[in-house]
């Protein structure tokens, strides 16, 4: 791994912006292999066993607790510890997760769990190579040869739009919840295994749900996790949603969560979208990424390095190893709108709700 050290060390003086930037490289190594750390916390349900114990544990015992290899587990104590996630006592040599931490990372959060996201950054590693190829040869990669990614996805999901569901972005259009307890059709572009959705139906029973997705892995988990739930008004299918034919049945909502910028041709989505909504009172509702499409406006958004990197390694890419534009997450607010109403939507709003500055919410209709 090197000796570790300086200019400074060797002798070559360093002015203060070069010894603060060395700083901010070293933090980002150490974040950087944390962040894995972490994922595989939140794997082994570490975090959740520790957080489980009442007290104080040896490495041994939360390792017995967790029917986990001690050695490893002591290790990732090790890298927990220094990196001031959990609390060690040397004189007992005893661990412990305190509880303001615990919402945090463990399943039984109720704000955000980030161990649980960290996740991301493993699953873009694994396809770094291939990324490499990409910017020799051009082209792109995809969606098989992200391993995990429909698990991850279906879990953030879960805790990004489906715990927010009906509380928040469902309110966001007046009158939606009524119009689908009453019965409407209603259609998910980019389903992915279908929390939403399912979660939806079991919801409003005499609503009509579809779900669309590219990913034959999605739908099937989607389907299995529809027939687990008993819903009798939903189902799912493989398609793609840029191909006119496979939109042309009509609905009255139309939903699309993180999904229009990872299509082959997200424009002509829009339109075939535009196309089969309810003409009078359908609506699209849209989640999609909080940014800007200026550069120089995202320069201090909160996950920019994350998101561009995200866009960059997946989002991107997944659309150009279908021949697509390749728009990418950080096509911003200012694109999306344009691109909404260049489809045919004449009326759109863009909401944000204040828990969240990851996304936008865009309500748009035809009238």
């Amino acid at each position: 791994m090197g000796n570790g050290m300086s200019k400074g060390e060797k002798g070559v003086s360093s002015s203060s912006s070069e010894t603060g930037f060395q700083d901010y490289m070293t933090d980002i190594l150490n974040k950087g292999t944390l962040a894995i750390m972490l994922s595989i916390g939140h794997r082994t349900r570490l975090f959740d066993i520790i957080s489980s114990l009442n007290n104080p544990s040896t490495s041994k015992e939360i390792s017995l607790k967790a029917k986990l290899n001690e050695r490893y587990v002591r290790e990732w104590l090790g890298a927990m510890v220094v990196s001031r996630v959990i609390e060690y006592d040397s004189a007992h040599k005893t661990y412990w997760l305190e509880k303001e931490k615990m919402d945090f990372l463990t399943r039984a959060s109720s704000s955000y769990n980030f161990a649980a996201s960290m996740q991301w950054i493993p699953i873009l590693a694994q396809v770094e190579d291939d990324i490499i190829n990409c910017f020799q040869k051009g082209g792109g990669v995809h969606y098989d040869s992200f391993k995990r990614f429909h698990e991850v996805m279906a879990e953030e999901s879960a805790q990004t739009v489906v715990a927010g569901l009906f509380d928040f972005i469902l309110p966001l259009v007046p009158g939606l919840e009524e119009n689908l307890m009453r019965g409407i059709s209603v259609l998910d572009i980019g389903c992915g295994s279908g929390h939403a959705i399912n979660t939806m139906a079991a919801r409003f029973p005499r609503s009509k749900f579809v779900g669309y997705d590219i990913s034959e892995e999605a739908i099937n988990k989607a389907r299995s996790d529809g027939q687990q739930l008993n819903n009798k008004n939903v189902s799912f299918n493989v398609n793609d949603v840029s191909n006119p034919q496979v939109m042309k049945t009509n609905f009255d909502l139309v939903v699309a969560f993180d999904a229009i910028h990872d299509q082959r041709d997200p424009a002509n989505v829009l339109k075939n979208i535009a196309r089969i909504i309810n003409p009078d009172e359908g609506i699209f509702l849209m989640q999609d990424i909080l940014g800007s499409s200026f550069l120089e406006k995202n320069i201090n958004h909160p996950l920019g390095p994350f998101l561009y990197a995200m866009s960059c390694m997946h989002c991107m890419s997944v659309s150009l190893a279908q021949n697509g534009t390749g728009l990418g997450a950080m096509w911003g607010k200012e694109k999306a709108t344009e691109m909404l109403k260049d489809a045919g939507f004449a009326n759109v709003e863009v909401k944000t709700l204040a828990h969240d500055f990851q996304n936008y919410y865009y309500v748009a209709k035809i009238t």
